[in-house]
């Protein structure tokens, strides 16, 4: 199972493996605080990517679009998480303030239709 939480959120013990997936450590959070297991930055969306979306909601659908554009080059990755949810919660955490439209919102959805469409293959 893959879940999606705010890194400023408490970490609990459902969290599972915690893995943060924004390029820039959160503001004003030491690492005792966040509790993660491994930060995966190259995950997150290209810098030029991250700005031209700005949160901004009516960019959410193109911003998926440009994000799993991006998110092949990063296969190793991609294949630890997909490694980590076979056997256990994974928490995608990231650090906007928007917790509908953002990256690790958009990667849980890519993961999950990566991991359904090898199970429909058999793989």
């Amino acid at each position: 199972m893959i879940r999606v939480k705010r890194v400023y959120d408490p970490p609990e013990e459902s969290d599972g493996v915690r893995v943060f997936v924004d390029r820039l450590w959160p503001r004003g959070l030491s690492k005792d605080e966040a509790r993660i297991y491994l930060w995966l930055r190259d995950l997150a969306p290209s810098n030029e990517l991250r700005r031209w979306f700005a949160h901004r909601p009516e960019r959410w659908t193109e911003f998926k679009t440009r994000y799993y554009r991006e998110l092949p080059r990063c296969r190793a990755a991609l294949e630890a998480i997909r490694e980590f949810a076979r056997s256990s919660t994974v928490t995608l955490l990231y650090a906007a303030r928007d917790t509908r439209y953002n990256n690790a919102v958009a990667l849980r959805e890519y993961i999950e239709r990566e991991l359904a469409s090898a199970g429909a293959a058999g793989v």
